[in-house]
């Protein structure tokens, strides 16, 4: 009897096992699970493997088709804040002259600011006074912070690749300040920042297409074409300020090596050079501004001059790129304003072809200097939310 009890229960474990197992299917297909089977268990590995194949490169700088700079996707040992409704960014704008940092909600509200003088003595000088703004204004709703450089940036490394006016050249920046302040770090072209926060919520907001002109020490230019930043492949396009307006004309400004761009005739710089000639090696572009203002004829004149190059400049960039809007911003394009800008218009509207010229607009920034760090700020914010 043992023997038969011991054979009968053998063959009950083979007829649950294979029942289980699918064997005893209904269509045949013996040692096959049935159509739509899961298993009950989570196969944890398989599904890491699904969503890494279907996870964008954050290390490259892209997600999906939108261009940005970000940090790799940080482990949860980091200790990354969560990403919050009503978190803040700190937007940093890098100058040749200053240095402008401030707390920015995400509706581009600048809570509080300050200005140090930036250093251009050396790259280590620098990045410890842009580390010293930062801490100077982290509190506790702050999660991110964004950087505008005047420099050629390699989006996808996270490199400041060159810099006309300060000390900043082949360096993985957005690792370094991440490896400093502990927080994601978000980098783009000063003149880039500026353009996406006069079009977020500045003269550009209705616009589609339009291009910012940053005259300050130097000239940076950002570009919208159909409601997005264009950057390029490599993330460094828009240098507009060295676009060529005068073949083998004034040598460029600091670290550049080319002759007759458009910075060397359109900046605070060109116009203190001028001033200079005029009214003596202590006048500068600030006392140009204020004599014009004073109603004083050659302060005018000369301003219309550099107006006019601008002009020239902005005739080319309507025929490249058809823009709706030109929003000049920077110090010195919004303290010269019109002084500016009128005699612009004027050559543009010579130079570029029709239908560009004829609806195009060239109007001041509304942001004023605060442009440059509401848009580092908005970069920021959108590393934050790419890496969470």
């Amino acid at each position: 009897m043992r023997p038969a009890r011991t054979a009968a229960r053998s063959a009950r474990r083979r007829s649950s096992a294979s029942s289980s197992s699918g064997v005893a299917a209904a269509d045949g297909r013996t040692g096959r699970r049935p159509a739509g089977h899961r298993r009950a268990g989570p196969c944890r590995g398989a599904a890491r493997r699904r969503a890494a194949a279907a996870a964008p490169c954050l290390w490259c700088g892209r997600r999906g088709r939108r261009d940005t700079a970000f940090l790799p996707r940080p482990s949860r040992g980091l200790g990354y804040p969560a990403v919050v409704k009503d978190s803040h960014a700190i937007g940093v704008d890098v100058g040749g002259t200053k240095i402008l940092a401030g707390v920015v909600t995400r509706e581009g509200e600048v809570l509080r600011r300050h200005e140090r003088t930036t250093p251009t003595g050396s790259q280590d000088a620098l990045l410890g006074e842009l580390e010293a703004a930062v801490r100077e204004l982290v509190d506790a709703k702050v999660t991110t912070v964004g950087f505008g450089l005047p420099s050629t940036i390699d989006q996808r490394a996270g490199r400041a690749v060159a810099s006309v006016n300060i000390p900043l050249a082949n360096l993985a920046f957005r690792d370094r300040m991440h490896d400093a302040l502990r927080l994601p770090v978000g980098i783009d072209n000063d003149a880039n920042a500026a353009g996406i926060a006069e079009w977020k919520v500045g003269a550009g907001r209705r616009t589609a297409d339009m291009i910012i002109l940053t005259v300050g020490t130097g000239l940076g230019g950002g570009v919208i074409l159909n409601g997005k930043p264009m950057r390029g492949g490599s993330g460094a396009g828009a240098e507009l300020g060295h676009t060529v307006i005068v073949h083998d004309g004034r040598p460029c400004q600091g670290t550049c090596t080319g002759r007759g761009h458009l910075e060397p005739y359109v900046t605070g710089v060109a116009a203190t050079n001028a001033a200079r000639e005029v009214f003596g090696p202590a006048a500068d572009a600030h006392r140009l501004v204020r004599l014009a203002r004073e109603g004083d004829a050659t302060a005018i004149a000369i301003l219309a001059e550099i107006g006019r190059y601008l002009g020239s400049g902005m005739g080319s960039l309507v025929n490249i790129f058809d823009p709706e809007l030109i929003v000049v911003g920077g110090g010195f394009g919004v303290a010269a304003g019109e002084f500016l800008l009128g005699p612009a218009r004027e050559i543009l509207h010579r130079e570029a072809l029709p239908p560009g010229r004829d609806k195009v607009r060239v109007v001041q920034a509304e942001l004023g200097t605060a442009a440059g760090l509401i848009g580092a700020a908005f970069v920021a914010f959108e590393a934050l939310d790419a890496a969470s």
